[in-house]
């Protein structure tokens, strides 16, 4: 990456690491929690419930630091088409990542279920008890974890594309935490 390479901010791409960590996490904790019954269910929902609020809570603080720190540039000689799918896919990310913990405290909600933070501190429901509503969102819960799973692997392709094949500073713009001109 050349001293002049613009990056993301510091905030953005501490609160990206973060949050891809806390993302791959939570996909592995969905795919155990449907996969498995008894005390290992139970771990994993305890994990999974706060992990999902942290998520959405870290989601908007990256909108509000997106906003206030301009993202750099693509590279000028990036495809149309290609810059587009950035921002789409990126899009996406961003209403999935604010999505998925609200329609999974919905579904709760609607199940009856209290959401269980930690010992002694539940968050309020946010819709009225309703076991027809609570399958709807438990279906739609499902798939939008398929399509934030699907998202995920297209970001992570497309940042490997980035760094490994253009190698044209944008994977660099956001994995970058040395100096300006180092890693």
């Amino acid at each position: 990456m050349s001293p002049t390479m613009p990056r993301f901010a510091l905030a953005a791409r501490v609160i990206h690491w973060i949050m891809a960590v806390m993302i791959l996490a939570m996909l592995f904790i969905g795919i155990g929690m449907v996969s498995t019954v008894g005390e290992l269910y139970s771990r994993l929902i305890a994990i999974h419930r706060p992990l999902g609020i942290a998520i959405l809570a870290f989601a908007i603080l990256r909108l509000v630091v997106r906003f206030t720190n301009k993202p750099p540039p693509l590279p000028a000689d990036l495809p149309m088409i290609q810059k587009l799918a950035a921002h789409g896919s990126h899009l996406a990310l961003y209403a999935l990542m604010i999505a998925m913990p609200l329609v999974g405290w919905g579904m709760l909600s609607a199940g009856g279920y209290p959401i269980v933070m930690a010992s002694g501190f539940h968050l309020p429901p946010i819709l009225p008890h309703d076991l027809f509503l609570y399958g709807l969102l438990r279906q739609a819960h499902t798939w939008l974890a398929l399509a934030l799973f699907a998202v995920f692997l297209a970001h992570l392709a497309a940042a490997l594309m980035h760094g490994l094949i253009r190698q044209d500073g944008v994977f660099s713009s956001m994995a970058s935490f040395g100096r300006r001109g180092g890693v």
